[in-house]
């Protein structure tokens, strides 16, 4: 029963952007006492899903969060194990919410890395990058996404694409990191 009433407050809060009242409740849950109101919120602020601040209620992280059922395998097939921890993507993908960001990939010139055009690519904005890294970089005012390289002969970075069509980019003038991809995001069939 939790977690239906936890599904229909999701379902409000995504139509609505904000979790509904007290009375607003009543109607969402089918019931007309506000103690069972009130103990869905306390069994819920309980289980960390929302949060009292003040007079109000909040979603915690753990509310966007969705199923994280363990594993599967990709070879032979075995028993499922259903696992109830919840994990919210954000904290899966992003290591620092102040200085990621996200950018849709145009191009296929990453398509051997698995970056593919229409993907989205979570970027940690970094100086800081080692030769392997894809990088947001802006090469002679020019921005890119591609993969550092280290000449050692020639003591130098150049920038080079996951596919063959495309040659290795040397800067003419300069070349500066931005940042380094941390996380690719990709809906398959919508």
């Amino acid at each position: 029963m939790i977690k239906e009433r936890l599904n229909k407050l999701k379902r409000f809060f995504r139509k609505y952007r904000r979790l509904p009242t007290y009375e607003e409740m009543l109607n969402i849950f089918s019931v007309s006492s506000k103690n069972s109101v009130f103990k869905t919120i306390t069994k819920l602020t309980d289980l960390g899903f929302i949060r009292k601040v003040g007079k109000s209620l909040s979603p915690t992280s753990k509310f966007f969060g969705i199923p994280f059922l363990g594993t599967v395998p990709a070879g032979f097939p075995i028993i499922a194990d259903e696992d109830r921890k919840y994990l919210t993507l954000d904290e899966y993908l992003i290591e620092d919410p102040i200085t990621s960001f996200l950018f849709t990939v145009r191009g296929d010139s990453l398509i051997g890395e698995g970056i593919m055009d229409g993907d989205l690519v979570v970027v940690n904005k970094t100086v800081k990058a080692f030769p392997g890294d894809i990088v947001l970089a802006e090469i002679d005012h020019e921005w890119t996404l591609k993969i550092l390289r280290r000449n050692s002969q020639k003591r130098s970075y150049y920038l080079e694409a996951a596919n063959p069509k495309y040659p290795p980019f040397y800067p003419m003038q300069e070349m500066n990191i931005f940042g380094v991809v941390k996380a690719v995001i990709r809906r398959l069939r919508n």
